[in-house]
């Protein structure tokens, strides 16, 4: 696809398909919420331990980012959505029978994380190849599916557990989840995988091969009535002529100390393949900018990600209210990350403001919000502050533009990889810790004030490294010597 075709056409196709796959696959962790304070009823744990259920699986898949951004690079978009469809359906469903917590952190926390990771590389990525002039709007629409489903599930499930119990709630999430599946059907690769550029310069090399013996089409002929033949497709191709010389090779090579050589070959090649992947992700982190970039993402998922999931226990705790409302505090800190998402897109792609420092703001401006829920004594006053910390926490959404700017295109799903890595770290340890100061103090308040406390270091440090001073002695550095 030319340059001049892309911001367009079947791009905003890979948008809706890619909205809805975060949309399904989030849905039920992002609102894990409302099911954190019947998991507590059922269990009988404490909140510490609890906590890793939702810890989990929101961090599993980012820390696993750079495998699952591998697995898109070489089997690309479809495939990997697909499997993870199956990955996210199952874990669900596996959740509605766990006979204790421990059971729950691998299915819930594990097994549903890691289907969430590899949707969010397949989309983030996919959706970067197919948009140049309006990626922040496209990654910020892509980004919303998570806010959206946060939204709709936290209602749904709420609803669902008064219906059909958590049990029943799980394997309807689940099975809903399998629609997945077909949200990979419209992902058409732009670009061809690196597995299948691989068996097609096998299929090259062979084919070559077989055509100094005899030509490989003989048994492949289509006979029409006549003596035309049709030639065969690329994958007729594999099919046939890949497999017999696969077979004829290893036949020849049997017993014969050919094999042994091959192997080692094959070996030496996969070592310098790792070697060279363990290289780049090295380079990647000689650059400044992105190591600041991946320290700030790493403080602000420490700090802005337990509200997520703790806000319906401050509530309930300091009595404000009973039970989970009709529109959950989950729900109204989902929209409103959308709209933050939406907005945060939209500005990014104006020129004159600088994608890093607006990253920057929006992590002063979550810290502030942070410190001011401990002495916030109402409810009203709760639906507010969730909100204005929804808002801001949309700054997920410029993750990948400002990754693009740092690394490249190129190197955009390896970093991308690396950076969602940090933030998964960030996002496993916030609750737990949230969970233990509770457990010590019976008291929400020290937590939080160490959750504000975090997310401002991050933006400090953000603003610090960046600074264009930086760039001007690296400059002078690299000027050669007269």
């Amino acid at each position: 696809m030319a340059p001049k075709e892309l911001d367009g056409g079947w791009g905003w196709v890979i948008v809706a398909a890619s909205f809805m796959a975060q949309l399904l696959a989030y849905g039920s962790p992002q609102s894990v919420g409302v099911l954190y304070p019947e998991w507590l009823h059922t269990f009988q744990e404490g909140k510490g331990m609890t906590a890793w259920v939702g810890s989990m699986v929101a961090g599993v898949g980012l820390i696993a980012s750079p495998v699952c951004s591998v697995c898109v690079e070489n089997f690309g978009a479809r495939p990997v959505t697909v499997f993870s469809g199956v990955m996210v359906a199952g874990g669900l469903m596996l959740s509605a029978f766990a006979p204790n917590v421990q059971f729950l952190i691998f299915s819930y926390g594990i097994v549903v994380g890691l289907g969430c990771g590899l949707v969010y590389a397949a989309t983030l990525t996919i959706t970067c190849q197919y948009f140049d002039k309006r990626r922040g709007l496209a990654l910020g629409i892509v980004t919303t599916g998570t806010s959206v489903g946060a939204f709709i599930y936290a209602t749904a499930q709420n609803e669902l557990m008064v219906l059909f119990g958590l049990d029943g709630c799980l394997l309807i999430i689940g099975a809903v989840a399998l629609n997945l599946m077909a949200c990979a059907g419209f992902m058409r690769p732009l670009n061809m995988p690196g597995y299948y550029l691989k068996q097609k310069a096998a299929l090259e090399r062979n084919s070559g091969e077989q055509l100094l013996e005899k030509s490989p089409l003989e048994d492949m002929k289509i006979m029409t009535g006549s003596s035309t033949t049709t030639t065969p497709t690329v994958k007729e191709l594999l099919i046939s002529i890949d497999s017999k010389d696969l077979n004829a090779q290893t036949e020849t090579k049997k017993g014969s100390c050919l094999s042994g050589v091959v192997i080692m070959t094959i070996i030496k090649k996969k070592q310098q393949a790792y070697s060279k992947y363990i290289y780049s992700m090295y380079e990647i982190l000689q650059d400044q900018a992105m190591v600041a970039f991946c320290i700030a993402l790493f403080l602000f998922s420490l700090g802005a990600f337990p509200p997520v999931m703790f806000i319906e226990d401050v509530a309930q705790s300091q009595g404000l209210i009973e039970e989970v409302s009709l529109i959950p505090l989950v729900s109204i800190g989902a929209i409103a990350t959308c709209v933050g998402k939406l907005v945060l897109g939209m500005l990014v792609d104006f020129k004159w403001i600088n994608s890093i420092y607006l990253y920057g703001f929006t992590m002063f401006a979550g810290g502030f919000i942070l410190f001011l829920i401990p002495i916030t004594k109402s409810y009203l006053g709760l639906q507010i502050l969730i909100a204005v910390l929804g808002f801001f926490s949309g700054n997920w959404s410029l993750t990948s533009y400002i990754t693009t700017k740092i690394v490249g295109l190129d190197r955009l799903t390896q970093a991308h990889g690396i950076l969602m890595s940090f933030g998964g770290f960030g996002i496993m340890l916030g609750p737990p810790v949230v969970g233990w100061f509770f457990d010590w103090t019976q008291s929400y308040d020290l937590a939080f004030y160490f959750c504000g406390t975090c997310v401002i270091l991050g933006a400090f440090i953000l603003f610090i490294l960046t600074l264009p001073c930086w760039n001007r002695k690296n400059v002078e550095k690299a000027k050669p010597e007269i």
